[in-house]
């Protein structure tokens, strides 16, 4: 069993590690913020994956980000090994007092072992039940009651040995002074000078996505009702076809798609100045939760307990709702089928109306 951590405790710099996609990270500032408040004058730094960077790059408690490149791999086995022995020396080199791993994975553990913290926090995984980890992490959290919490909660949880409570987890997500004006460019070329909704119909799963025709019967709608609507997407090739076939099946003016010429952090400028963000489970509708803008998420066969927007300004439209869904872990994620068709058009419309006309 570890032993308690004293109370006088206060370190001075702290490393979180997490290698996830991008809405994970994002569910890591609630951690970064608790460990700020209650540890104000210490550095707080992040290990995290390269391409996830962008999520966390402008939080001001962070002063450095270490970055793990999956391209690494691609480099041959000596030239991975020289990547990861420069990595493990600069977060040695920075004598971390505390480690935080929210990860999984045995890099994220070694390199909490090597790490020369004193104190070293992990999850108690039951895969990870062995001498290994336990040596690894010297501080272990039970991981028992996760299936029943919000990945917020999971994550926060990994604070309890020092006495940091979940109540009041914060997430947030932010952006440059730089993000906002080339966002307000953007609307300004587009002639949008009034409020907007921003809508978000893409995941890089399909499974997650509404269908082309409800989305454009929903932007009639909200268009005849007087709303201007701005599309976004990531620069991916099919989601970028979605967004084209949805205009194309919209006959409105009061829509234009900025889909594909954002970085994640004028996405989150952009909807941090919306009305109202709709969209679906994905990296974005978690930014717009933290961002505190009102938040119309459609879901299908996710686990909703763990995913859900995290906030109170939020609402989720779930398809489990209008017919049966199968189980978040049978589903084949390069299925071309969108488990969200049973979700009428009304509902949603009705739930977007509620927000507009507060």
């Amino acid at each position: 069993m570890a032993s308690p951590i004293p109370a006088r405790f206060t370190p001075q710099s702290i490393l979180v590690i997490k290698l996830r996609h991008h809405g994970d990270m994002l569910l890591t500032t609630p951690v970064i913020n608790a460990l700020r408040a209650r540890y104000p004058d210490a550095h707080i730094d992040v290990l995290l994956y390269k391409e996830t960077r962008p999520m966390l790059e402008a939080h001001p408690a962070i002063r450095q980000l270490h970055i793990i490149d999956r391209s690494w791999k691609k480099e041959g086995s000596l030239q991975k090994l020289r990547h990861e022995l420069a990595l493990l020396s600069a977060v040695r080199a920075c004598r971390y007092d505390l480690v935080v791993n929210l990860a999984d994975q045995w890099r994220s553990a070694i390199i909490t072992g090597l790490s020369g913290a004193a104190v070293r926090i992990g999850f108690a995984y039951r895969k990870r039940d062995n001498a290994l980890w336990r040596w690894c992490h010297n501080q272990r959290v039970p991981t028992t009651q996760h299936h029943q919490l919000h990945t917020v909660e999971q994550n926060m949880s990994a604070l309890a040995p020092l006495g940091i409570d979940v109540t009041d987890a914060v997430a947030s997500m932010h952006f440059s002074e730089a993000d906002r004006q080339k966002v307000a460019a953007l609307l300004a070329q587009q002639q949008i000078a009034g409020p907007f909704i921003v809508l978000q119909p893409t995941s890089r799963w399909v499974f997650k996505c509404w269908d082309d025709e409800k989305m454009a019967q929903l932007i009639a709608a909200l268009s005849d009702e007087g709303h201007t609507l701005v599309l976004t997407a990531a620069p991916d090739k099919k989601e970028l076809a979605m967004i084209a076939h949805i205009q194309s099946l919209c006959s409105t003016s009061r829509v234009v798609s900025l889909a594909g010429q954002l970085s994640l952090p004028q996405l989150a400028a952009l909807i941090d100045a919306a009305q109202l963000f709709i969209g679906v489970d994905s990296a974005p509708m978690h930014m717009a939760a933290a961002l505190d803008t009102p938040c119309l998420a459609l879901f299908g066969p996710t686990k909703l307990q763990h995913w859900r927007p995290w906030g109170n300004n939020n609402r989720v439209i779930w398809a489990g709702d209008y017919a049966p869904l199968p189980s978040p872990d049978s589903i084949d994620t390069r299925t071309e089928q969108r488990y969200l068709s049973a979700i009428p058009v009304a509902d949603v419309l009705t739930a977007a109306r509620s927000y507009l006309h507060e």
